[in-house]
């Protein structure tokens, strides 16, 4: 288990932790979200002792890492992919790591088997691509055949069937029953992934829930389609409902569910050529959590949040 408590990391007059709380429970998958600049990272680094706390504290299964006696069976963790010596092979590297444990070489083949590296581990790490360096660093991570994995974006420079492996693996991982903290800016992954989902803004936790919950939460939204699609608009309109336009003949309904449009192009003997529910992505969810703490923001969004915020002067 992973347990934070008011912890709070400064840099100077900069805050990138502001005084979060949250318990991850062995056997579940916790995604951690948040805009770039939110504090993912440093809570990561914080939690294996990379950064000291300015306050508050971060535990695992109920003490420091560094009090520990042996660190690598206690968490794995891939925070920088690339944090290793270029010169070394990938099974150098990993007999390295194990020595400083007594883990055998057979484990050390065991996990080079189960990241895939079997036709790369004997060259330098130098000439590693980074999906490569991605599965070397997940390697080293399961070296101890740890209790906690920590994971910051593990599947950044892996092609499709890399990115579907990490899935498994940490669905694999929790099932066993170990707590796995997974953080990633690929929505549809942690969507297929994460069990629990912790959302980071400006340093504070802004949702701290099951991924069901914040999906069921979201706006619920039908598609229509019809010829009549200016009469229906104009039959559908009202408080709380809002409708976009797609097309001449498609558009978008929030806030009435099918049933009701349904009824309502009965009623004016509008013909609907579809209406179909459209389910919340966690997309959808995350941007309407994180829309106002969005610290880096493109040209096109800076200048639709100056117009609103011109428009409520």
């Amino acid at each position: 288990m992973i347990t934070a408590e008011n912890l709070r990391k400064t840099y100077g007059s900069k805050t990138a932790v502001d005084g979060i709380s949250f318990a991850l429970e062995p056997g579940k998958v916790t995604g951690f979200l948040g805009p770039n600049g939110s504090g993912k990272s440093t809570t990561m680094r914080m939690a294996v002792g990379l950064d000291r706390p300015t306050s508050g504290h971060i535990s695992i299964a109920g003490k420091s890492l560094a009090q520990h006696a042996a660190p690598l069976r206690t968490v794995g963790a891939v925070l920088d992919a690339g944090a290793t010596h270029p010169g070394r092979t990938g099974r150098q590297h990993l007999r390295a790591l194990a020595a400083t444990h007594r883990i055998s070489h057979k484990r050390v083949d065991d996990v080079i088997e189960l990241t895939g590296l079997e036709s790369v581990s004997g060259k330098r790490i130098k000439g590693y691509s980074l999906g490569m360096n991605q599965r070397l660093g997940i390697a080293a991570a399961l070296l101890g055949d740890p209790a906690v994995l920590i994971f910051d974006e593990p599947v950044n420079g892996l092609d499709p069937e890399g990115v579907r492996w990490v899935r498994r693996l940490a669905r694999d991982m929790a099932a066993e029953g170990r707590t796995v903290f997974l953080s990633s800016h690929l929505m549809s992954e942690m969507a297929q992934t994460a069990d629990h989902l912790i959302v980071l803004g400006r340093g504070r936790i802004i949702a701290d829930a099951p991924i069901q919950d914040l999906l069921e939460g979201g706006e619920s939204r039908v598609l229509v389609r019809t010829e009549q699609a200016k009469d229906l608009m104009n039959a559908l309109a009202g408080d709380r409902i809002s409708i976009t336009c797609r097309d001449a003949e498609t558009f978008e309904v929030s806030g009435l569910d099918a049933r009701s449009i349904g009824r309502r192009a009965l009623e004016i003997g509008a013909v609907l050529h579809e209406l179909t529910p459209q389910l919340t992505s966690l997309e959808d969810s995350y941007m309407k959590l994180t829309g106002d703490y969005v610290e880096y923001q493109s040209g096109a969004a800076a200048g639709a949040a100056a117009q609103a915020e011109g428009g409520q002067a």
